[in-house]
């Protein structure tokens, strides 16, 4: 592994992920890039996503003063798929007009848009295989692949593929403003809205789901919250009611951390984080966590002992109206900075 590389060089290595000029051989980290949203309900651009945060990387400082130069382990992104990009496309035009004949006639679809709803749950069901094979080579290699979306629906297949490596034997933590706990969404059984729900019917689902940030969620989702023996869930309004009772952020990153396994998964939905890093994301909720905190619970994850097997991030999603303005590419790329320190770190 390369471990001479001046992170004051980027310009050199524009092409690479933080311009690092890390194989794919050299790299510990594998990055791989899912421009899918075809389910996604509310607001788009989560499929540009990926090109989005690795526009804005180089400019991201390489050292932290906690993990250091982590990097050198290697981090490596794959080159986004021109055939996934396309499928997304052709996916996301279907699914418009699913979701435009429920809003105006009810849930009752034709039979053309039946069969494209059926055709789209194929689709993503095909997706997971794939990435799921494609993480399971890796890991079998002894390298850590991590999923950036699109939307929350595409890390299914990963978080499958870690389910059967690691034998069940790991928990997720799961940071986002929506529960995802719903058994499909408009229809759609992969849907970004399902994630979780998904799962956890996994053949060897996770020992522990653990939820922090939530305050969006519909009835069912709550009762299967409060009635599933293996979810915790943190939602934000408590934890903020604990904060202004003077509990103060480290000992509630200690809670969230102790319910957790020693494997441990991260799930990482950037709505999760305050609206305001990343307004341009598909379904943006008031609340939330802020930068800062955000990197002390995976400070306190990593520093507890406990070895943070994979992530994933989604819903990054860029300005429609601005194709100059790189905010939320740039926090996406510091917080995706932040995942790839903290698991390097966290792997001894």
């Amino acid at each position: 592994i390369m471990t001479e590389f001046d992170p004051s060089l980027t310009s050199s290595y524009e092409n690479g992920i933080y311009g690092l000029p890390y194989t794919e051989e050299d790299s510990q980290l594998i990055l791989i890039p899912m421009p899918w949203e075809v389910t996604a309900s509310y607001g788009g651009g989560s499929a540009l996503g990926p090109e989005t945060i690795l526009k804005a990387s180089p400019q991201i400082d390489l050292y932290d003063f906690e993990f250091k130069k982590a990097y050198e382990k290697g981090i490596h992104m794959l080159e986004i798929s021109d055939e996934i990009m396309q499928k997304n496309a052709q996916g996301r035009q279907q699914a418009k007009l699913i979701f435009e004949y429920i809003e105006n006639n009810g849930p009752k679809l034709s039979d053309s848009l039946l069969k494209a709803q059926e055709s789209i749950n194929q689709q993503s069901q095909e997706l997971q295989k794939q990435l799921k094979q494609q993480c399971l080579d890796y890991l079998k290699k002894g390298k850590t692949p991590c999923v950036i979306g699109g939307d929350h629906s595409v890390p299914l297949g990963a978080i499958e593929a870690y389910s059967e490596h690691y034998n069940g034997d790991y928990g997720i933590l799961h940071v986002d403003a929506h529960a995802d706990l719903r058994v499909a969404y408009q229809g759609f059984t992969q849907s970004h809205a399902s994630i979780m729900d998904n799962v956890l019917k996994l053949p060897k689902p996770p020992k522990r789901l653990v939820q922090v940030g939530i305050r969006d969620f519909c009835k069912e989702e709550f009762d299967y919250i409060e009635s599933h023996p293996n979810i915790s869930c943190f939602f934000d309004r408590e934890l903020k009611k604990l904060s202004y009772k003077g509990l103060s952020w480290n000992y509630l990153c200690e809670k969230i951390v102790n319910e957790l396994p020693q494997n441990v998964y991260i799930s990482f939905d950037i709505d999760g984080l305050t609206p305001n890093l990343c307004p341009h994301t598909g379904t943006p909720v008031p609340g939330g966590i802020n930068f800062e905190e955000m990197v002390h619970l995976l400070s306190t994850l990593s520093n507890s002992g406990k070895n943070i097997i994979g992530f994933d991030l989604c819903e990054v999603a860029p300005d429609p109206t601005d194709s100059e303005n790189e905010w939320d590419g740039n926090v996406g790329a510091r917080v995706l900075y932040q995942l790839c320190g903290w698991t390097l770190k966290s792997q001894k």
